[in-house]
């Protein structure tokens, strides 16, 4: 496992652990999908990984309870990030949130504590007036922010007065968007970029086709599955193939490993099984020549999906049509 170079009081792995899936349905993972997450978790551990990420969100705390459980006695060796959702993200509910957050996760201080996303109503000020009291006293120890655009995140730091470690967006060789500002802002200033959904949940894997859409809410609810995105993404795919098989790796590894080629960037998959969770991790030690590093950025330009307005008669058409 690699480690970024950070000033921070942990060593922070390049290749974390996502918690989204823990204690929620609508992945469609099945019943025994709790169980099966304490042992990701502590296979997770045992490869080396450092950064485990979750919110309160997530299962309405049930992420939280189940991640902080399965660390155990470890809880205190790992870096480990939660977020606010910011309904009425003032000082004192902030602090609130926090302490509620560190009890779930069963430890007196959390290792990132990110604003989920920008509230469009309450400015940053308030909110980062309460990070840094968390901060003053110990509860905290570095704050981030999520779906922050580059404006937004650099004046939540000015309020802050202090560094906002992290901007926790989504980001992947499929949505590359990240790349035109977050991405090199974090690098010229030690900041990082924490990639959600760093597998495009699960597009780049090449698992799934027209005929063989995917299960579970949250994907049939992602414009990339759409039929006409699986067509327009072979080529994407062809690279990330031909990438692979010279490593010996899937063209998931190889997708994670374009990420973390970037000093500035971590990634933090989610995890089914043991088996995937043990893949992510290891695409951590993949180096990319620079030659497929510009065949993948190349394919990745040529990608050209369906979103945003545009793509949702045709998710209702689908949702329909099941």
């Amino acid at each position: 496992m690699r480690y970024v170079q950070a000033d921070t009081a942990k060593p922070v792995s390049v290749i974390g652990l996502g918690a989204w899936q823990f204690g929620s349905r609508e992945w469609g993972y099945g019943p025994e999908y709790e169980k099966r997450a304490a042992e990701i978790v502590r296979r997770a551990l045992e490869l080396g990984v450092t950064l485990f990420d979750t919110a309160e969100l997530y299962a309405f705390g049930r992420s939280e309870r189940i991640l902080g459980a399965a660390l155990g006695d470890d809880r205190d060796k790992v870096f480990l990030a939660s977020k606010i959702f910011p309904i009425l993200p003032t000082a004192p509910v902030v602090q609130q949130r926090a302490v509620a957050s560190a009890g779930r996760l069963g430890v007196r201080s959390i290792d990132l504590y990110q604003v989920h996303q920008p509230n469009p109503v309450v400015r940053d000020r308030t909110t980062m007036r309460g990070m840094r009291v968390l901060q003053d006293v110990g509860l905290v120890g570095e704050v981030g922010v999520s779906n922050y655009g580059l404006k937004r995140w650099r004046m939540a730091e000015a309020w802050l007065g202090r560094r906002v470690l992290s901007n926790q967006v989504q980001y992947s060789i499929a949505h590359r968007a990240p790349e035109d500002d977050l991405v090199p802002y974090a690098e010229r200033n030690g900041r990082l970029v924490i990639a959600y959904s760093p597998l495009a949940q699960g597009f780049v894997s090449g698992r799934y086709d027209a005929k063989n859409p995917p299960a579970g809410a949250v994907r049939r609810a992602n414009p990339l599955f759409l039929p006409e995105n699986l067509e327009r993404g072979a080529g994407l795919l062809a690279a990330l193939r031909e990438v692979a098989d010279a490593h010996d790796a899937t063209p998931s590894q190889i997708a994670l490993a374009y990420l973390v080629r970037n000093p500035a960037v971590l990634a933090i998959p989610g995890a089914s099984s043991v088996e995937q969770l043990e893949r992510n991790a290891a695409a951590a030690d993949i180096e990319l020549a620079d030659d497929e590093y510009a065949t993948l950025a190349r394919a990745a330009r040529e990608f050209t999906p369906i979103t945003g307005l545009a793509a949702m008669p045709k998710l209702i058409q689908a949702r329909r049509g099941r």
